[in-house]
């Protein structure tokens, strides 16, 4: 076990430093200096030049390379010229809206999946089960936009039951509060999770009902009901841990259509905004910060599956 956790935490590292530098290539070959943003456009390119050697950006590449990794190192994920603040603070007032808003919708769809695929698996080609394969298929072949524009039609306007626009609260506390508001943005979410989940759970429930231990398990006599969740259930969510490991970057990224159309003042209504101005800064750390969270969820599944069934650490 500790070879594999070496070997693959090792692995990650290396993936790291490969992100590290496509993104300081793409910084630099979108953003290789802030001097217009800061001197304006009319600067004449004698000022351009001495801004640029008085805070390093007419220096080596790998010098810049490596002061960039520093930076990232520290906490440093640059700096928001169009807004004026660091790109770490803008994250640090959005993270926790962004990670409440998609960790509701992923935690229900999860809870939901589960059973839903199991259920389907057992009653295999029932009238129930094509019935909530159309659902899925629906709602997975839909564009986001139109899920959320059609929840809103319904349950915010026909009938006004919950609100049109998530909160605007800064508190984190406050939002987690406000039922209301929240409730539609994280069901629609959750909804759009559920979808591809219950397909997964639905194809692993199938093929674990297939193998022998069950039929054994039937065979003895047992109810079905502990066949199902005594011999069936563990085997049949492994692959639902890789993809709650690979839902981790929503967690942070949140869900930027969501955060667009009810107006929720999360990462992804920043990482909106933050392209119509052309912020650079802002942009790249969000694409970086997504890619190394993807590195991360690849891990931590990696290593929840290694615990959950030891077989895997040695194919």
């Amino acid at each position: 076990m500790t070879a594999y956790l070496i070997r693959r935490i090792g692995t990650s590292l290396v993936i790291l430093v490969g992100i590290s530098i496509f993104v300081y290539v793409l910084l630099h070959a979108v953003f290789p200096s802030p001097a217009i943003v800061i001197l304006g456009p009319k600067a004449s390119p004698a000022a351009i030049a001495s801004f640029n050697a008085q805070n390093g950006y007419d220096g080596p590449v790998i010098e810049q390379y490596l002061h960039y990794v520093n930076g990232l190192l520290h906490g440093n994920l640059g700096y928001s010229y169009k807004l004026n603040q660091s790109v770490a603070a803008l994250f640090g007032e959005r993270w926790e809206r962004s990670a409440y808003l998609s960790g509701m919708g992923i935690a229900i769809a999860v809870l939901i999946a589960i059973p839903l695929g199991i259920f389907q698996a057992a009653k295999r080609n029932s009238l129930g089960d094509q019935a909530v394969t159309l659902v899925a298929f629906t709602t997975y072949a839909m564009p986001d936009y139109l899920l959320y524009l059609i929840g809103i039609q319904i349950f915010a306007l026909s009938f006004p039951i919950l609100g049109f626009e998530a909160s605007q609260s800064l508190s984190i506390v406050s939002v987690i509060g406000d039922w209301h508001d929240m409730a539609l943005p994280i069901l629609c979410i959750a909804l759009l999770v559920l979808a591809g989940y219950s397909r997964y759970m639905r194809s692993a429930a199938m093929e674990t009902l297939a193998q022998d231990y069950i039929k054994t398990a039937r065979a003895k006599g047992l109810p079905e009901r502990l066949v199902l969740f005594r011999h069936l259930l563990r085997n049949a969510c492994l692959p639902m841990i890789t993809l709650i490991g690979l839902s981790i970057p929503a967690l942070l990224a949140g869900n930027l259509v969501a955060e667009y159309v009810f107006n929720y003042n999360g990462l992804g209504l920043l990482f909106y905004s933050s392209l119509s101005n052309e912020d650079y800064p802002v942009l790249i750390a969000y694409t970086l910060i997504g890619a190394v969270l993807t590195v991360f969820g690849n891990l931590i599944a990696d290593i929840a599956l290694t615990l959950a069934d030891p077989r895997i650490r040695l194919s």
